[in-house]
């Protein structure tokens, strides 16, 4: 039975969250159409400025991404202490650069409402957006109902682009946090389509390493580019908003990793594991027994025992998938 987004996503538990979209046709979202011959490459950049744009407008940050043949990931975090500091007319701002405004809050705008009863009332619609603007349910609707329409009009056809709803999983600690990213920046490499992390184009890791998204984008684009979401400076061990490790340690773990899972292509193991995994409590076989098996499975969540039973608390579950296995690499 379909889940209410409400009961897999608690922001109460956790702002990360892993999100997953597929093409419902045999013509791609992106890629070569074996049947036709023709190629769809292009919408890779759709997606990855779409992606971009609605970051601008939405208090929510990309932690990483990758963009494939049929369907992309993205690790998204949402941010609530952005949305919290923007002032009711930076909320119209942002949101009617994707929305059209009732004639209440237009008129509100302008300066031109008289009575107390009508501010309140294009308030409490300002506030209803300010709301969505931390919603993931509504960026992933706004990036997926904007390519699916630009795809249709493309493929001169109608009717549904994507598989149904996006899924979304929980990711309630940082060692989920840090999986499910390697997870996702890996998928290239898993699907023997680049040989090197830093061949992956159209992956956050790719992005992070070069600066753009792809070979073929400009670096030096006039475009207004939203960075991703940061890591944690060595210096300022005491930040809150950002992904719990350095840089550094993220890319030489996504490396590594992607040494050990296609070692027929990136050669031999490295001998030296990342500093990183000790900061974790987790070994190397460990490691790689959660970032070889991590999307093999669509949980809701993924995290420690303990915070599995609070976000089932959370949003009115009995259950918690897979206690067993996060009880063994949780302990």
């Amino acid at each position: 039975m379909t889940q209410s987004r409400s009961s897999l996503i608690s922001l109460d538990d956790t702002p990360y969250y892993h999100c997953i979209s597929r093409c419902v046709r045999r013509a791609f979202l992106c890629g070569e159409d074996n049947y036709s011959g023709k190629s769809f490459e292009h919408r890779r950049q759709w997606m990855v400025e779409r992606i971009r744009f609605l970051g601008h407008i939405f208090s929510i940050d990309v932690c990483s991404y990758a963009i494939m043949s049929n369907h992309y990931h993205l690790v998204l975090h949402a941010n609530e202490v952005e949305v919290t500091a923007l002032t009711n007319e930076d909320i119209c701002h942002r949101w009617l650069q994707l929305y059209s405004a009732p004639p209440l809050v237009s008129r509100w705008m302008k300066g031109e409402l008289v009575t107390e009863a009508e501010v309140k009332a294009a308030l409490e619609i300002v506030g209803t957006w300010r709301e969505r603007l931390l919603d993931i349910s509504w960026f992933m609707r706004s990036l997926n109902e904007f390519i699916a329409r630009k795809a249709n009009k493309e493929d001169n056809c109608t009717g549904r682009f994507w598989e149904g709803r996006f899924k979304s999983q929980a990711l309630l600690d940082e060692q989920a946090l840090l999986t499910c990213m390697a997870y996702v920046d890996l998928n290239p490499i898993r699907a023997k389509i680049a040989d090197s992390v830093e061949q992956s184009e159209y992956t956050s890791v790719f992005e992070r390493i070069h600066g753009v998204c792809s070979n073929s984008e400009t670096k030096d684009s006039d475009k207004m580019i939203k960075p991703l979401f940061g890591f944690k400076v060595y210096e300022s061990n005491q930040q809150v908003d950002v992904i719990p490790c350095a840089l550094i340690d993220y890319l030489e773990l996504v490396d590594w990793t992607g040494r050990v899972i296609r070692d027929d292509k990136r050669g031999a193991i490295s001998e030296q594991s990342p500093s990183l995994l000790g900061t974790l409590g987790l070994d190397s076989e460990t490691w790689i027994e959660l970032t070889q098996t991590f999307g093999q499975h669509n949980h809701v969540a993924v995290g420690s025992v303990d915070d599995l039973a609070l976000f089932a608390e959370h949003t009115g579950k009995r259950w918690i998938v897979s206690k067993a296995k996060s009880q063994q690499i949780h302990h």
